[in-house]
């Protein structure tokens, strides 16, 4: 039997929408290279899939994940180190580009690597128990999954070099205030509401939210002229899809968009 399968259990949802459950609850989730390889070969798989629409990442038990399995992180030397770091970096580049949306539910712990894989995710929500942090300077390492990238990027240079500094831990209010999550509801309203959030993303042209998420990723970091450079490239692609023509008609007519992905 496949361990890393049951680590990770996927679920088909309604309107496309495909359920990722870290499956180690024993173990808070903890990102072992099991559960990290199935987790790369599912996203593979969703991202080849047409029929897959958009992610939803959420937790068994108490925590959303607990970060890196620390029994696989004590052994690495500094080349194994780096390959490590590479492995997930890969993995969750590939969340964070997958062309569809992915919404992370988190319900508890999302520390370390859990809140690395947290932030790939294209929309953050989290229940009231969820707390926040990169605790790594702790064990003597910094996140290597691209947390220290990401959170800069959420939350601002300040706030990142507070968290990966001191290692402290926020709570689900400070941060929604931070920005590093969109909303926080009770933990018997999280699944639900996530799935309320991915089934409305759905019902969108998947083309303009693909350049959506292209456009604000990749021209991020780019010189203002030429992200707006690339922002009217992908306007101009969208122009000359069917869903363009389906969206202003529908608009026109007063009537429900239906979205094709052509």
């Amino acid at each position: 039997m496949d361990e890393s399968k049951d680590m990770l259990q996927v679920a088909q949802l309604d309107a496309g929408m495909l359920q990722f459950t870290l499956n180690r609850p024993d173990a808070l989730n903890a990102l072992n290279l099991g559960l990290l390889d199935a987790l790369h070969e599912q996203l593979l798989k969703a991202q080849a899939n047409a029929q897959v629409k958009a992610i939803l990442l959420i937790g068994r038990g108490k925590a959303f994940s607990a970060g890196a399995d620390i029994s696989q992180l004590a052994p690495l030397n500094g080349q194994k180190g780096v390959e490590f770091a590479k492995k997930g970096q890969t993995i969750f580049r590939l969340l964070e580009q997958l062309g569809k949306p992915s919404l992370a539910a988190i319900n508890g712990y999302a520390l370390g690597g859990g809140c690395e894989l947290a932030m790939a995710a294209t929309v953050r929500i989290a229940a009231t128990t969820a707390v926040f942090g990169q605790p790594e300077v702790k064990l003597g390492v910094i996140p290597g999954f691209g947390g220290t990238q990401r959170l800069s990027r959420l939350v601002g240079k300040g706030r990142a070099l507070d968290l990966c500094l001191t290692g402290r831990i926020i709570k689900a209010e400070e941060a929604l205030a931070w920005g590093l999550i969109s909303e926080v509801v009770l933990p018997e309203d999280l699944l639900e509401r996530a799935k309320t959030i991915l089934f409305s993303l759905t019902q969108l042209s998947p083309i303009a939210m693909k350049s959506i998420m292209s456009v604000i990723d990749y021209g991020y970091d780019l010189p203002l002229e030429e992200a707006f450079a690339f922002e009217a490239a992908h306007f101009g692609l969208c122009c000359a899809t069917s869903d363009k023509k389906e969206g202003v008609a529908a608009f026109l007519a007063k009537r429900p968009s239906k979205f094709l992905g052509e």
